[in-house]
């Protein structure tokens, strides 16, 4: 067997680096990883960057499910048994992106325990936090459901110092997250600068200030 010994096995270790079955590869801005109804052979993780997942109705209409940043896995579908992609999957920006075949994902998952623990981590994370976002759309006005999207973007309450949100994520695209409309958005982003939450300085800053909104009626 030619994989990595269970007990120095690394996860990320494995993820950054090329080998069988899996490549890491480059994408400008705007790339598309895989479209709806693309053959789903592969897993695909974020070394860098942010990648949009979409999905289009049978009337065309597309709207945003989630936006992905780095350490994150996804077209994990697959592993179920999914032959066709339901999703779009593009990148915000430059990433760095890491795709895994289908049998060398099974493989890994198989032979390495510290990679299994790694990978349930994200769906776990991942879970929570559909489960947080429903509640958010039940139950918060789009005020706060804005001001959340912000600060997830940000990287609020995460390892590490909050990054400014890249301006490639327009107010379309944030309307569409939350559910609600572009004037909308609109309005509560010029109503979070003028309280000083957020700031434009050819991005767009988040201030932790901002969590004030979500805590607060």
């Amino acid at each position: 067997m030619n994989s990595v010994t269970t007990a120095s096995f690394d996860p990320e270790a494995f993820l950054a680096k090329a080998g069988r079955g899996h490549s890491i590869i480059e994408y400008s801005d705007a790339a598309v990883v895989f479209g709806q109804g693309d053959p789903a052979d592969a897993v695909f993780f974020v070394r860098n960057g942010k990648v949009k997942i979409t999905v289009i109705s049978r009337r065309g209409k597309e709207a945003v499910v989630g936006i992905l940043e780095t350490g994150n896995f996804f077209g994990e579908a697959v592993l179920t048994g999914q032959q066709v992609r339901t999703s779009i999957a593009t990148t915000i920006g430059k990433c760095l992106i890491v795709r895994l075949s289908a049998p060398e994902m099974t493989r890994v998952l198989n032979e390495e325990p510290s990679f299994s623990g790694f990978f349930i981590t994200h769906l776990l994370s991942r879970n929570l936090r559909i489960e947080e976002d429903l509640v958010d759309h039940l139950f918060n006005s789009s005020e706060k459901r804005l001001a959340r999207m912000l600060l997830l973007l940000s990287n609020y309450g995460k390892e590490g110092k909050p990054i400014p949100v890249i301006p490639d994520v327009s107010q379309e695209m944030l309307a569409e997250m939350i559910g609600t409309t572009r004037s909308r958005v609109s309005f509560f982003m010029n109503k979070f600068r003028k309280l000083g939450f957020i700031s434009y300085n050819g991005t767009l800053e988040v201030h932790s200030s901002l969590l004030n909104v979500v805590l607060y009626d």
